[in-house]
């Protein structure tokens, strides 16, 4: 059956075009339960069986929930309890409108065959589809097509099984189509009347997102917020210039204070301040939202003062005392920026956040704070009657809404994660938190990959160059088994040497567009935690068929030079390849064969080729310009029984590290030559700044270059004209040598392979668009990674010091603050503040010159690189936020300074508080 819409419409050029849409209507679309005997489904999806126990449904029946039920309600949808669902193309067609993350989720669920949801296309099926009324709204149009479907629905199961009991029942929380339903004799309910109906299912019941109706219920009538402006004036301010559009970045140290950067080019303003909790106006971070600038009169700087919202009350108060110490701190800076106020939300980017539960002081109370792991988000209110249970636990809570008249937003218990202070569970709550696609490769993904046992065809080898005789060798950290690059190194008959950097070709496995390469693209780099590394790729391509281990013939792009023994390039040479590598070997076993003059095999000699053209390159690139840049890393040496972490010190580099990064860097930088600019100057300072009786100074002036500096990042070459790399001293700079690890890095090996037509083409590698969203995923999955890795770090140096009591270490002073310095302890390349501000204590004097800048504490002035002694030892008093804590040792300042204590102190007793 053939419906047709037909309407006309102005052209550009002034012209009238008619157009025709078709709407094809079908009579073979099943209702895809197992009791039909009419449908001829093969494979039906809902159950025979749909009973689940309850107080309102004392009957088996399947669930249609509306648009507004899946997207507040998600995830009660995905509670493994709630099965038996049918989604409505008119719903599932809405929501992908409305909600991209809640479409993907609900997408998920549909594809999970244990859940037993089926998707109904009621939009083409000839006696459910209906045309929208004159003067009817989409929305109540679509409202009425999922109460034709449901009434569709009761008749044909009741039909199907002779007046069986088998029932649908709508899910909405819209009062109006609730009585049109029951007009319309279907079987409907509330959500939340129907989930709290479930027997012997608390946890479900606290999943219930507050919708708008009930957003009052559990806060105050005072307004304590100004009303947010509608969009539609929002809109109209920014376009006259009344109001800027930013995103909003909270500040992690102070709960009153906030940043929004500036979206839009061409503005003077980049950022605005906002301080107190009325110019906030809710905002959370990362939402997108309107401010309005205040006069310059009006303009303050930033704050200071280090302000947590750990206010033990559950109280909507304003924090009328905190917004004065912080204004009185601001009066004495000159410094002031851009300042305003927050007039509406344009898009919130809300996120569920892992955190512990502040269980409320109140006997039999089912209020409580949710204090986020992330102290850049507000506490949020929830209502759980399992607060008891949920103690000491890391638990996950999703914000509903923040009414006006709430101190905190409101939200709904999701799930709960595990114990807190335990391995695997803080590690699953920094992924979380860090956004790391850490889920097993789904079915779709791994059907693509080679099946076993896989080996190099005989047309493989013909469209490659064969390098299985070259002497090829792997150097890598101990344990590695995802092996991108290998190196060889060979002298020619004509006296001249040849270097090759070998990468793994996994272009060759992942091919563009299929399921493989769309979760490659998302996850887009590996994750290296301690003791844990979350793949790219599925396992059987990074640690076996991609990886260049020794003895097997591994497929591979070859980048080969013909060098001088000064190490100037003659001639290169890219070519897609088969090798087989030699050894593998670690950085210290690399070394000793380099070191040991009694060891002459081809690997060793080719190894001693590859060093000393290395340090001719490294010598070459420093004095053109590039940066020796230091930033310490920690390596962890862990018990093998209980993987806990028994030693910690800095990494310590050896030559063959450099070796290996040189020429990872030359095959990135292919041909092109290094050449000098301002980073020369930079270069020339920090190689002169010395102090002979003070060695480490040179190493903390370069780890503070190193913060100063701009993180590289991706772009497509046809969006961007700036290629330089400034750390580098190079021209342009890409990455080639590890697509194991990093998707850029396949890109680019589909680019070249396209340039020395060694592959083809394919239309989304040439859309600099398309590119241009992939390298800002790139960039942000980097960065994550970056983030959750540090944080494992800093897990792991925490469960470190737990068993070691308290330890005596001398540090540098990296950084003088108002009421604090940082110190940096060289042995363990760890950092940590000394506060000189204790609420436990009196104050001392402290007196803060910006300038120097210095802290003079009593009688005593601390300078940048000064050097302490300090205790170090875990601080377990909160029990989500545990930290190193640093007490000054030397020099010795009366009522500030420790003595060494002979024994460790008592434990405090454990709370939880921002």
């Amino acid at each position: 059956m053939l419906k047709s819409k037909t309407f006309v419409k102005k052209t550009r050029s002034g012209g009238v075009l008619k157009i025709v849409r078709e709407h094809y209507l079908r009579d073979d679309i099943w209702c895809g339960s197992e009791l039909c005997k009419e449908c001829k489904d093969e494979a039906p999806v809902l159950q025979e069986d749909a009973f689940i126990e309850s107080n309102l449904c004392s009957y088996p029946h399947y669930l249609i929930p509306d648009t507004n039920v899946v997207l507040h309600q998600i995830d009660i949808l995905e509670d493994p309890l709630i099965r038996n669902v049918i989604i409505l193309q008119t719903v599932l067609q809405e929501v992908r409108h409305r909600s991209a993350p809640v479409y993907k989720r609900l997408k998920d669920a549909i594809h999970e065959k244990e859940k037993h949801f089926y998707t109904f296309t009621n939009e083409h099926h000839k006696e459910t589809f209906i045309e929208r009324e004159p003067g009817e709204s989409a929305n109540d149009r679509n409202d009425r097509a999922i109460r034709v479907a449901a009434k569709w629905y009761a008749d044909h199961l009741e039909k199907a099984t002779d007046g069986g009991l088998l029932k649908v029942v709508i899910l909405t929380n819209d009062r109006a189509n609730q009585e049109k339903a029951e007009q319309f004799g279907l079987t409907v309910f509330r959500c939340e009347d129907y989930i709290k109906s479930l027997i012997g299912n608390p946890e479900l019941v606290d999943r219930l997102a507050l919708e708008s109706d009930d957003k009052n219920e559990i806060t105050g009538s005072k307004l304590l917020f100004p009303e947010h402006l509608p969009l539609s004036r929002i809109q109209t301010g920014i376009k006259n210039g009344v109001f800027l559009q930013g995103t909003f970045h909270a500040n992690r140290d102070n709960y009153l204070e906030g940043t929004v950067f500036i979206n839009r080019e061409g503005d003077d303003i980049k950022e605005v301040l906002l301080q107190g909790l009325q110019n906030l106006n809710r905002a959370v971070h990362q939402d997108v939202v309107a401010v309005e600038l205040f006069p310059k009169e009006r303009w303050v700087a930033p704050s200071s003062v280090v302000m947590q919202d750990d206010n033990p009350n559950d109280e909507d108060v304003a924090e009328d005392e905190h917004e004065d110490k912080m204004k009185s701190v601001v009066l004495e800076s000159s410094v002031l920026k851009p300042t305003g106020k927050v007039v509406g939300i344009i898009k919130r980017n809300w996120r569920p956040y892992c955190g512990m539960l502040s269980q409320s002081q109140i006997k039999e109370a089912t209020r409580h704070l949710f204090t986020p792991a992330d102290r850049r988000i507000p506490r949020i209110r929830i209502e759980t009657r399992q607060a008891a249970n949920l103690v000491g636990q890391r638990i996950m809570v999703a914000i509903d809404g923040w009414p006006k008249n709430s101190r905190y937003p409101n939200g709904h218990f999701v799930k709960n994660l595990g114990i807190c202070g335990d391995k695997e569970t803080e590690t699953e709550v920094l992924l979380l938190e860090h956004d790391v696609p850490h889920q097993p490769f789904s079915q779709a993904v791994l059907s693509f990959l080679p099946k076993m046992p896989w080996r190099i065809t005989e047309e493989e080898l013909k469209v490659r160059a064969d390098l299985r005789h070259l002497c090829v060798c792997s150097v890598d950290p101990p344990g590695c088994t995802d092996i991108d690059d290998a190196l060889h190194c060979r002298e020619l008959e004509n006296g001249n040497l040849e270097v090759g950097v070998h990468i793994a070709d996994v272009s060759h496995f992942i091919r563009p567009g299929n399921a493989l390469d769309q979760e490659s693209a998302n996850r887009g780099t590996t994750v290296y935690l301690c003791g844990k590394r979350i793949d790219m790729v599925p396992e059987l391509l990074s640690s076996n068929l991609c990886s260049l281990r020794s003895n097997v013939e591994r497929l591979a792009f070859s980048c080969i030079w013909e060098m001088n023994h000064n190490a100037e390039i003659i001639k290169t040479h890219f070519t897609k390849s088969v090798i087989n590598s030699k050894a593998s070997l670690t950085y210290a076993e690399a070394q000793m064969r380099i070191d040991d003059a009694s060891m002459n095999d081809d690997i060793t000699k080719s190894l001693r080729g590859l060093n000393k053209l290395a340090k001719i390159l490294k010598g070459r690139r420093i004095e053109k310009g590039a940066l020796t840049l230091s930033s310490p890393e920690v390596r962890f040496h862990i018990d093998s029984e209980t993987h806990d972490p028994i030693d910690l010190q800095t990494k310590e580099l050896k030559e063959t590290n450099s070796m290996v990064e040189e020429f990872m860097l030359l095959a990135n930088i292919s041909e092109l030559e290094i050449h000098t600019d301002s980073a020369k100057a930079l270069a020339d300072s920090l190689n002169n700044a010395t102090i002979e009786c003070f060695p480490y100074f040179n190493t903390l002036l370069r780890i503070l270059a190193t913060r100063c500096m701009m993180q590289a990042v991706y772009f497509c070459s046809g969006m961007d004209s700036d290629f330089h790399h400034y750390g580098l001293a190079s021209p342009i700079y890409t990455h080639f040598t590890s697509p194991i690890r990093r998707y850029s890095d396949i890109i680019v090996h589909r680019l070249l392979a396209v340039a020395i037509n060694a592959d083809s083409t394919y239309p989304d590698l040439m859309d600099k668009h398309k590119l241009s969203s992939l390298c800002a995923n790139l960039n942000y999955r980097h960065k994550m990674a970056q983030y959750a890795q540090r944080a494992s770090v800093a897990f792991h140096t925490q469960l470190f010091f737990k068993n070691r009591g308290i330890v005596n270490e001398e540090g540098f002073i990296l950084f003088v603050r108002k009421n604090a310095i940082i110190i940096l302890i060289p042995k363990f390349g760890l950092e940590g503040t000394v506060f000189f501000e204790n609420k436990d204590k009196p104050s001392p004097h402290l007196s803060f010159d910006s300038e120097g800048p210095t802290l003079k504490v009593e009688e005593h002035t601390f300078h940048m690189f000064d050097k302490v002694k300090v205790t170090i030892s875990l601080d377990a008093s909160n029990l989500q936020h545990q930290r190193i804590r640093m007490a000054l040792v030397e020099p010795v300042i009366p009522g500030v300074s420790v003595s060494v204590p002979d024994s460790e102190p008592a434990a405090k007793k454990t709370k939880l508080d921002r």
